[in-house]
């Protein structure tokens, strides 16, 4: 802690950056974020609402280059966010310290984090803000094991289910489920470039794929393209069902598939989502050798 008092109350930023030695780390912050919970040790505290300032700063492994403009390569902010809403959630506790030092924990989780500076403070006890500030590095904290995390059901949809007239109830279906969906579609019933060349052909597959994405897209409005995994894990978190773009993913993965095969592709989804199961609409084989239980719808 550093022990100089003219940064006793300063901002977390300022503290870190007086912290840090001489290669310092890159930074990504979260100033002023108030929120309403109840929290405290006093009775007067129970079953009211108060609200929390929390300004954290968490010091992060550089971004591999290139980073190419790629929310998927950076610590995105929502996770700071998300972090403290999840804890918030968990349980009600009586101490700031408590909470700080679970939400360090979270943070702390992420891959690209390795510091955080954390603070928190009440704001309707009195005429003032009172609160607690914390540092902890990832070498303090235990790695947290998230219990709660996203199975989703990826379901596959042929050509046929994407035009079908009742597409919107086979959906609400699925998603009567309770599980947030991830839909995978297969090439569209149009002719494309054929290269005779695999790595590009696979390339022009994969966006082929995309635009029938954008076609199912066009039928339901719950039906959201994303590419990133980025826009995947914050759509899961909030239980919401989406469309997948698969080239920016597959062309991503160190040990992706090397097949544009579209079923194929889903099964690897399901398998790195850690899905509930896959399903599958359409005349397809159900591939053998699966991680993840495989329905035919």
């Amino acid at each position: 802690m550093i022990s100089d008092i003219s940064l006793a109350f300063a901002h977390p930023e300022e503290r870190a950056e007086a912290s840090a030695d001489a290669n310092p780390r890159d930074r990504i912050s979260l100033r002023d974020h108030v929120v309403e919970a109840d929290i405290g040790a006093f009775q007067k505290e129970r079953g009211q609402k108060q609200r929390l300032r929390f300004n954290v700063v968490v010091e992060v492994r550089p971004a591999p280059a290139p980073l190419d403009d790629d929310v998927d390569r950076i610590l995105s902010y929502d996770r700071i966010t998300e972090a403290i809403a999840a804890e918030l959630a968990t349980e009600r506790l009586n101490l700031l310290e408590t909470l700080a030092e679970h939400l360090a924990e979270r943070i702390l989780a992420e891959p690209q984090a390795m510091r955080a500076f954390i603070r928190i403070e009440k704001l309707d006890i009195g005429p003032y803000a009172l609160g607690v500030e914390i540092v902890r590095s990832r070498a303090e904290v235990p790695q947290r094991v998230d219990d709660k995390a996203v199975h989703p059901l990826v379901v596959y949809l042929d050509n046929t289910t994407v035009g079908a007239l009742d597409l919107a109830a086979r959906i609400d279906a699925l998603e009567a489920r309770g599980l947030p969906v991830i839909f995978c579609v297969g090439l569209p019933d149009v002719a494309r470039p054929q290269t005779r060349h695999r790595p590009t052909q696979r390339r022009i597959d994969l966006l082929a794929i995309e635009q029938n994405a954008w076609v199912l897209a066009a039928r339901d409005p719950r039906c959201v393209v994303v590419a990133s995994r980025t826009e995947i894990d914050w759509a899961l978190r909030r239980g919401r069902s989406v469309v997948w773009a698969p080239s920016k993913i597959v062309l991503d993965a160190v040990d992706g598939p090397k097949t544009g095969d579209p079923v194929a592709l889903a099964l690897w989804l399901a398998e790195e989502m850690a899905a509930a199961a896959l399903v599958l609409h359409g005349d397809v084989a159900i591939p053998a050798g699966s991680r993840v239980a495989v329905e035919r719808a």
